[in-house]
């Protein structure tokens, strides 16, 4: 009876309607990671990279306009983390395969599997966590942020004109050091924290001005390091809380003794 009543609910609910404005937004992101395979395959990677990285945008903007207008729905939610699969699995993936990984054959798109496999890995992770897990972190990466990380490398990569062994390379180990902190235990910083958006010291709008024009002056090189800045800064933190734990506990066993 309480499975009946539940699936007449969500029927009562789909007939009601659905909100537009942001599912109008992440179908925008998924377009957007859908062109990115699109492109990929006719070879336009520069372009499939900006793509990425414009999923991205829409990814951020779908949960804040629903919540500002309050048409926030469980149907939102589902359709948004099928849109993050598209956008920010399996087009990162095939990105990463036509791009620099299909000269190793079946090892490499085989790596590429591997990413996706791991994205979808920390989307499960995160939506059966996220009542439970605090709104200001992330236990391992978030795929939005892995993405937006192979898409700064691409572009990084056309801008300074890297050879082909070096892409290779670099492009294999990232994909396994991105599927590992996919699917780690490693805390990040969440960007959609709204502390982030509340009022700010008036020195951080100097400096977010600043990071501006700098971004938009070298656009490659910029965001490739804040995409790296943010890899990082979880294994650092993780790094650096390990110690503390360590020191504390050191100091209770000579307390102890």
């Amino acid at each position: 009876m309480t499975e009946d009543c539940l699936r007449s609910e969500k029927r009562e609910n789909l007939r009601k309607g659905v909100y537009l404005l942001p599912n109008l937004i992440t179908a925008g992101g998924i377009f957007a990671g859908f062109y990115v395979i699109i492109a990929a395959t006719d070879g336009h990677y520069e372009r499939a990279a900006w793509f990425i990285l414009i999923a991205a945008i829409f990814d951020g903007l779908d949960g804040k306009v629903a919540r500002l207008t309050g048409t926030s729905s469980k149907f939102g939610v589902e359709l948004d983390s099928l849109a993050d699969v598209i956008s920010f699995g399996v087009a990162p993936g095939v990105l990463l395969y036509l791009w620099a990984l299909r000269p190793f054959g079946k090892l490499g798109w085989l790596a590429a599997f591997l990413y996706v496999i791991c994205g979808a890995l920390r989307l499960a992770r995160f939506n059966v966590q996220v009542s439970t897990v605090e709104s200001r972190r992330f236990i391992g990466m978030p795929i939005p942020a892995a993405a937006c990380i192979v898409a700064t490398c691409v572009l990084l990569f056309y801008e300074l004109g890297g050879t082909g062994t070096i892409k290779m390379v670099s492009m294999v180990l990232l994909v396994f050091l991105l599927a590992f902190l996919l699917v780690s235990n490693i805390e990040y910083i969440s960007l959609k924290d709204p502390e982030l958006f509340k009022r700010q010291p008036f020195v951080m709008l100097v400096v977010a001005i600043i990071l501006l024009i700098v971004i938009v002056a070298k656009p490659q090189i910029m965001l490739f390091l804040i995409g790296m800045a943010y890899l990082l800064s979880g294994p650092i933190a993780f790094y650096l809380g390990w110690r503390k734990k360590r020191r504390e506990n050191s100091a209770a066993v000579v307390e102890e003794s």
